[in-house]
């Protein structure tokens, strides 16, 4: 299982991104995000693009339990449901907010 580490922000989510690319394209249905305990929006972000990259492939991404200070950010950036699995991301331009 691929575990991204301490840290997830803008210094390191390219990187971090990449890899989790990676492991999702080889099949990996699960990201262990619980030992992350620095982020910013950047991490939402990555988040988000795994969720992408895998439901483009027709798979489901599990996440676990978010650690506090990044389910706040999912929260305050109204992407929790995403985030969890529990709501499709819009799929047309009439599906989404302005």
């Amino acid at each position: 299982m691929f575990k991204p580490g301490a840290s997830l922000t803008v210094i390191n989510a390219s990187a971090v991104l990449r890899d989790g690319l990676s492991a999702i394209a080889v099949g990996q249905s699960s990201i262990d995000v619980s030992e992350v305990a620095v982020v910013d929006s950047s991490a939402v972000a990555t988040l988000l693009a795994w969720r992408r990259a895998a439901q483009q492939r027709g798979a489901a991404l599990e996440f676990g339990a978010l650690p506090a200070n990044l389910q706040s950010l999912a929260d305050l950036y109204g992407v929790t449901a995403l985030l969890h699995g529990t709501a499709a991301a819009p799929t047309s331009a009439t599906d989404r907010h302005h």
